[in-house]
């Protein structure tokens, strides 16, 4: 995966909205990276039908694709990431733990629909890791994370990694700053406004289903997933939230993102020793 240029948008790209019963992966966050061509191998995974591949270049990064009859799993990074060691063996370690994970579950799975005599569905995991920005002292990565444990729909949520690259290890975004509180003052209001205004724009103009819904409040931002950007490329000037179904909206609305300035009032609530990683519009 390429790294986002200056003009890019912080935001990753809108996801289609999943229907109910939509037994298909979900889409993936931004462009998907591009094929592997410098080094690629097959290998043979266990079960009928079986097939897994599996890629590493030092230009597109790492990727590795596993199909049987019992389960997907899909799980990349990119070159940016495959570049930091510390960071590749972090990325592998949790390759290897989610697809350890998910081989038991679908185990346990087709066990189970084989003694209650139901149909079994493949259990699947796919995760796509992505630059966010790429700045001469940090990499902020996100990834879509998708899971099918055979129910009526997959579900999905969001990761995200905030690099070191001079400590060589993974931060918080929120300990970047003096306190959640004081994050949560500088952009409630904006986050607020924001989310409104893409729950109107998918309910039809009016941002209430009907306050039986659940579903008019705000929401925490801070509970959601946190990533830091920058469209200038002159330190992290954009702080995104994702936002899983469920959370903002009903299943059948997707998932929301939205995208903030580092305003005056938002770099006011970073630590002093990290106020030079940011630039405030």
């Amino acid at each position: 995966m390429p790294v986002m240029p200056p003009a890019r948008p912080l935001a990753l790209l809108a996801l289609a909205t999943l229907a109910a019963c939509n037994r298909q992966a979900p889409p993936p966050p931004g462009p998907t990276s591009t094929a592997a061509t410098a080094a690629s191998a097959t290998t043979t995974a266990t079960g009928s039908h079986a097939s897994a591949q599996a890629t590493q270049s030092s230009t597109t990064g790492h990727g590795v694709k596993e199909s049987t009859d019992a389960y997907e799993f899909s799980y990349s990074w990119p070159a940016a990431a495959d570049a930091l060691p510390a960071l590749r063996a972090q990325l592998a370690a949790d390759e290897a733990k989610t697809r350890a994970t998910l081989l038991h579950d679908a185990a346990q799975g087709q066990k189970e629909a084989a003694r209650d005599k139901y149909p079994f569905h493949p259990y699947a995991h796919w995760q796509e890791w992505q630059v966010v920005t790429d700045l001469p002292g940090w990499l902020s990565l996100s990834s879509l994370v998708g899971n099918d444990s055979g129910g009526a729909h997959p579900n999905y949520g969001y990761a995200a990694i905030l690099w070191d690259k001079a400590a060589g290890q993974q931060r918080q975004p929120l300990d970047l700053f003096t306190s959640p509180a004081a994050l949560a003052k500088a952009i409630r209001a904006d986050f607020c406004k924001a989310l409104d205004a893409q729950r109107a724009k998918k309910r039809g103009g009016n941002a209430s289903l009907g306050s039986a819904s659940g579903f008019d409040e705000c929401i925490d931002p801070l509970a959601q997933t946190v990533i830091l950007g920058s469209l200038r490329q002159k330190g992290f000037d954009r702080i995104g939230f994702l936002i899983a179904p469920y959370e903002a909206g009903p299943y059948a609305e997707g998932s929301y993102e939205v995208t903030l300035p580092v305003t005056p009032a938002v770099l006011a609530a970073v630590k002093p020793e990290w106020r030079g990683a940011f630039a405030a519009e």
